[in-house]
């Protein structure tokens, strides 16, 4: 696969917004945000010139709107995402990083018993 372009915090902020509700306009992704952050109209159009000009987001003209659509779907960044954390901090090591979560004693018993279901199943059989 294709590494896909980093985006920030910010920018993924407005990504979660396009991924859920595209088409959708600069307008439209403004009354999201102003919403939920305290960034200005101004800022949001920033961050979205700065996704268009990283590939990440394109774009018609619809008389006088900006329509953006996604370029890439959000389950394959947060792929790409969770191999670059894993290989950054447990040199891609998956049992140092499962240790690391349960020695920390912050995953709740539902949590363990949910590993420990999706552990025992077979990729290729569904259940062993």
């Amino acid at each position: 696969m294709k590494a896909l372009p980093k985006i920030s915090e910010a920018e993924y902020e407005v990504m979660k917004i396009v991924w859920n509700y595209a088409p959708i306009s600069t307008n439209e992704i403004t009354e999201h945000l102003t919403r939920t952050t305290d960034w200005s109209p101004k800022t949001i159009q920033t961050l979205i010139k700065r996704l268009v000009n990283k590939g990440v987001l394109t774009y018609e003209k619809r008389s006088r709107v900006f329509v953006y659509t996604p370029l890439f779907e959000q389950n394959e960044y947060i792929r790409q995402e969770s191999r670059s954390f894993l290989d950054r901090f447990y040199n891609g090591n998956f049992t140092s990083m499962l240790t690391a979560f349960l020695d920390s004693g912050r995953l709740s018993d539902t949590e363990i018993h949910t590993l420990r279901a999706l552990l025992s199943k077979d990729p290729k059989k569904g259940d062993r």
